[in-house]
């Protein structure tokens, strides 16, 4: 039981197709919770893998409803759809920034903790960082490291977007007061009635946490299901040259022909890694249920032999520190590219930005 004085967080989440995370994230979330914000249903890119309103295919909304029935006795949970907000048709307009705002409006807790239905932390990390909110007035916003699991829970994985790139780092915690607004989607980004970025008034920082070994558990990744899902919807967006996406799943996910391109950015090199580490204690559940379960006897688990022989090959491994190098080397080559290219007059700026970018896209 969390302290009469501690924050109140109201979590907020967006979900299509959560199963069959979802019954087991809000658990881990109900103990630390004021209040949960679960908003379902397809933004338009996502039509493909949705009903024609808009909304779950594999029984989320049923889940969501027996949990509010069955597993909510201080009446924390809200659910959300297009169709309270006056979207008739059931699908969300936009990309996710309206299913974001839909919670953020309705949060009445004074912090504001986004989660996806496949992130989960450690219990006692949540704790940790509860107590730093209580006794920190300073901290405005919190960020975390993902560990991206990927085929089950044994593997990650790695590569030069998430080490160099920003891709490891999700900004999810964000203090919620009178006036506040939550701006963007991508990235998670609220600011304060002044306008300003809470990051930039105080920010627990991602690298901090990560020192004191406290992550985001990030299972994108795990389920078979889960990838050509995903990459159905990504390969619809506008935002991002995923174009390949689906490409990708079946090449480098289902078949893994090109092992040093696993991560789903697929355009930066990356690479598989063993994890030997903990679990958060509602995943190992859900990772049982799913092998027992007459409810999940239709989940598919993927065979994992090539990740094996991968992982135990010398040549994968002299491969992956080769990868690893380049990337450092090159990442840092880039980064004084960078400082050089702002020193130049905006004119010639205006004149390699092009060529940069056919180059980027090459990589």
């Amino acid at each position: 039981m969390m302290a009469v004085n501690s924050p109140k967080i109201t979590f907020g989440m967006i979900v299509l197709n959560g199963e069959p995370f979802i019954r087991y994230n809000l658990r881990a979330l109900y103990p630390f919770a004021h209040q949960i914000i679960v908003v379902e249903g397809a933004a338009p890119a996502a039509a493909s893998i949705a009903t024609p309103d808009g909304h779950s295919v594999d029984g989320t909304m049923q889940t969501l409803l027996d949990f509010k029935a069955h597993e909510d006795p201080e009446n924390k949970l809200i659910v959300v759809t297009a169709e309270d907000e006056g979207h008739p048709n059931g699908f969300w307009p936009g990309e996710k920034h309206e299913q974001s705002q839909a919670y953020a409006k309705r949060a009445t807790g004074n912090w504001l903790w986004q989660v996806d239905v496949d992130e989960f932390y450690q219990p006692l990390d949540m704790t940790w960082i509860i107590g730093e909110l209580s006794g920190n007035p300073s901290i405005y916003a919190v960020s975390f490291k993902q560990i991206q699991f990927w085929g089950g829970l044994d593997y990650y994985a790695d590569g030069w977007y998430l080490r160099h790139y920003g891709g490891e780092v999700f900004h999810r915690l964000f203090r919620w007061d009178p006036g506040y607004v939550y701006a963007t989607h991508r990235p998670p980004t609220v600011v304060n009635e002044d306008g300003v970025d809470l990051r930039e008034l105080g920010h627990l920082r991602a690298r901090d946490l990560a020192r004191r070994k406290i992550f985001l558990y990030h299972y994108s990744l795990v389920f078979p299901h889960q990838v050509s899902g995903k990459s159905a919807y990504y390969s619809q967006v506008s935002w991002g040259p995923f174009d390949r996406m689906n490409d990708w799943a079946t090449e480098n996910y289902t078949q893994l022909k090109h092992p040093y391109r696993v991560h789903n950015v697929y355009r930066y090199p990356s690479w598989l890694e063993r994890y030997a580490g903990p679990h958060p204690p509602q995943v190992i559940a859900m990772w049982q249920d799913t092998r027992s379960s007459q409810e999940h006897s239709n989940l598919a688990i993927r065979q994992n032999d090539d990740i094996e022989r991968l992982l135990n090959s010398v040549g994968y491994r002299v491969g992956r520190q080769c990868v690893k190098w380049a990337g450092f080397v090159i990442c840092n080559v880039e980064a004084a590219a960078r400082a050089v290219f702002r020193l130049l007059p905006t004119s010639v700026q205006a004149a390699l930005k092009p060529i940069i970018l056919r180059q980027r896209a090459r990589v």
